[in-house]
């Protein structure tokens, strides 16, 4: 049993969701279309890794702090600028937290939360994933951008972690290069048999028996696959009897690399009672193996992100969000949009953190001027930092313009007016359908500010989004 529980645990999905069968109509003619099943998560054009993982760690993140950060991706979008850092300026925490990036292997998150859970400290563990595919390949349908955050501390949480273990194997199911950039993928029966034989079956096994459990006393098993039937034949061979939720997951949102078993442990913390156990899996060349006991509930995000959003059924438009389709935007996209390294370290915690200013006369406003904005200000004053990211905020004015470039037209942007009376003109962002309308509540999301294309650098910020999302029923 490990020192530390899960405290809590939350996944995030991205809006759009691409209709698989739409590319399988489409592409009938070359048969590259897949099977034409489910749906695919699809970040939007100011999406990455990170965002994503922000958004997921603020509903994990609670009310404690914690003493350190971990991102972990295999799409981070930088490799030597830190995302655990840019986590914790957005989620307004103490600048000598302990932070740490891990990668190289859709393990990351589950080898973190293994070293998270048998440390004594509270730890927050972030993953996302927004994964790059080529075209017409077998991955560009299979897999799907999303995210998923774990909080563990010691003392009572929502799970015990009973039994950890890891199995490392060079197995090459499909393996990115840095100069390629996207998958090449192995033969799938050689990749399922293999999976099964000399990493899953031995892995679980030994985690049951250390746990002193059985097959069957699994309730619900979080368990990757990399190729369709996996879990089949590991459940026939260990005893398993439990559901696996990430078939569900990759049916709906497709699979979420690194952050799959991660939305996988929220989702089933939220249907689990309390007493029972789940097994969760990471798997990339081997795979990493917890066995938890339930002692309380989930938030229910993994459950809201699987149910909501909204449907995405043109094929032209889900290959320029996968970066699988190069437009030619003309000369409005040449726009230099470079950010100065001295401007990042003066302004950047207040800017990725969305920390406003309240003035002497009590007026809250973003960015902080020298001189207030209030009209009896004589000169400069000191700011107490106000965090608005989760202020109750209205749209005041919003224009739809289709003259600034957008890599995903039109271009939403206008007042924001908080409830605390500050009043900040931003981007709106995950406008599908009719633009908000003045006084419609909005809240806010950690987004892509923008891209310099010529040094291929990307700034961050926050955006208004519409503070609720359809019901992908009601979609159809």
């Amino acid at each position: 049993m490990s020192a530390n529980s899960v405290k809590t645990a939350s996944g995030y999905l991205p809006l759009l969701r691409f209709d698989r069968s739409v590319a399988r109509k489409e592409l009938r003619w070359s048969g590259l279309g897949g099977s034409g099943k489910g749906r695919r998560a699809v970040a939007g054009w100011d999406e990455d890794a990170l965002t994503m993982a922000v958004e997921a760690a603020r509903l994990a993140i609670g009310e404690a702090t914690p003493e350190g950060v971990t991102f972990a991706s295999t799409s981070s979008p930088f490799v030597d600028r830190s995302m655990a850092g840019l986590v914790a300026e957005a989620l307004h925490l103490p600048p000598a937290l302990a932070t740490q990036d891990t990668g190289g292997s859709r393990r990351a998150a589950t080898s973190a939360l293994i070293r998270a859970l048998s440390g004594t400290g509270t730890e927050l563990v972030a993953a996302g994933e927004k994964r790059r595919a080529t075209a017409g390949t077998t991955q560009i349908m299979a897999f799907g951008d999303g995210a998923g955050a774990v909080s563990v501390g010691p003392g009572a949480g929502i799970a015990t972690c009973l039994a950890t273990v890891t199995i490392n194997a060079d197995l090459l199911d499909i393996v990115t290069t840095t100069e390629r950039g996207t998958p090449y993928e192995s033969e799938a029966r050689f990749v399922r048999d293999e999976a099964v034989s000399e990493v899953y079956v031995p892995g679980i096994t030994a985690a049951l028996d250390k746990a002193g459990l059985t097959g069957a006393d699994i309730a619900l098993a979080v368990v990757p696959e990399p190729v369709g039937g996996t879990y089949r034949a590991v459940a026939k061979l260990t005893g398993l009897t439990a559901p696996n939720l990430c078939e569900e997951i990759a049916a709906a949102a497709g699979d979420l690399g690194a952050a799959m078993p991660i939305f996988g442990l929220a989702l089933a913390l939220d249907r689990a009672k309390p007493g029972e156990r789940v097994l969760v899996a990471g798997f990339g060349n081997g795979c990493d193996i917890l066995v938890f006991e339930v002692t309380g509930a989930g938030d229910r995000s993994a459950t809201d992100a699987l149910g909501q959003g909204a449907v995405l059924s043109s094929l032209s438009r889900f290959l320029n969000l996968a970066g699988a389709l190069v437009l030619d935007w003309g000369p409005r996209a040449e726009v230099n949009q470079k950010v100065s390294a001295s401007t990042l370290l003066r302004h950047g915690r207040d800017m990725h953190g969305f920390v406003g200013g309240r003035d002497a006369g009590g007026n809250v406003q973003f960015p902080k001027t020298p001189v207030p904005v209030r009209p009896d200000a004589t000169g400069p004053e000191a700011y107490e930092d106000v965090v608005l990211r989760d202020v109750p905020g209205r749209v005041a004015s919003i224009t739809a313009d289709r003259l600034n470039f957008t890599p995903d037209p039109p271009f939403y942007f206008g007042l924001v007016q908080f409830e605390n009376g500050a009043r900040v003109t931003m981007e709106h962002c995950d406008v599908e359908g009719p633009t908000p309308e003045v006084g419609e509540s909005v809240r806010m999301r950690f987004r892509i500010k923008a891209m310099d294309r010529q040094r291929q650098f990307r700034t961050y910020f926050w955006k208004a989004a519409p503070l609720t999302r359809p019901s992908l029923t009601e979609e159809g």
